[in-house]
């Protein structure tokens, strides 16, 4: 399969890099710490989600603000005792790309964002992070905000996500989607194009924009 577009719109977490088991540490600690039970932390979706909306499906309005900078902190401490890495064929892909073609557009807030990103050595040039948006994932907005934010139409823009969530917001953008199964089974993702990782995929920069194919 063969794509082209002139720019590309990337989630983190679960995309350029993991931080599943960061992840998993810091939300049963503070699950534990607001006294919410395995059964109800277990009924809520949490990968590609801004915390702000989970902390809000599972505490009172009143408690959400502290519950939130509370998750922060806890996730960014955890970045530097291993929180992070990247995935198979991120730098490889980032580095073939000029920076104003290309944004992360993720559910987690600025400050998590840049620590994690900043550990394995990705600064992007564009960042649209939880901070800036009124409606996360499914909704379309984080990525039509990207699209905005580095001038592209977003029918011209392609969508690399590895969550469902993610990933509907791409295609109600009007975006191409290409999964990436890091976090969930193939089967489970519903895009135009479904690979493993960024390894998979093949990237030429033209004149006339950016070609991605699989890799034979």
């Amino acid at each position: 399969m063969h794509i082209h577009a002139q720019a590309l719109l990337f989630d983190n977490d679960g995309t350029l890099v993991s931080s599943l088991a960061s992840v998993r540490r810091c939300w049963t600690r503070w699950a534990g710490e607001y006294g919410i039970t395995a059964e109800e932390f277990g009924r809520v979706e949490l990968h590609g989600r801004p915390a702000a909306e989970i902390a809000a499906d599972l505490l009172p309005a009143h408690v959400v603000p502290a519950a939130v900078a509370r998750i922060e902190q806890l996730e960014v401490d955890d970045v530097p005792d291993g929180g992070v890495h990247l995935l198979p064929g991120t730098w490889e892909f980032l580095a073939a790309l000029p920076a104003d073609r290309w944004a992360v557009v993720t559910s987690a807030t600025r400050r998590l964002a840049e620590a994690r990103l900043g550990a394995v050595g990705i600064l992007p040039k564009t960042l649209v992070a939880a901070d800036d948006i009124t409606r996360g994932k499914p909704d379309p907005e984080p990525y039509l905000l990207g699209a905005r934010a580095l001038g592209v139409d977003p029918a011209a823009c392609v969508v690399f996500e590895d969550a469902p969530a993610g990933l509907q917001a791409g295609r109600a953008a009007g975006m191409t989607t290409v999964a990436l199964a890091t976090t969930h089974r193939a089967d489970e993702l519903d895009a135009d194009l479904v690979v493993p990782d960024l390894s998979a995929l093949s990237v030429l920069v033209t004149g006339g924009g950016i070609d991605i194919s699989v890799r034979n």
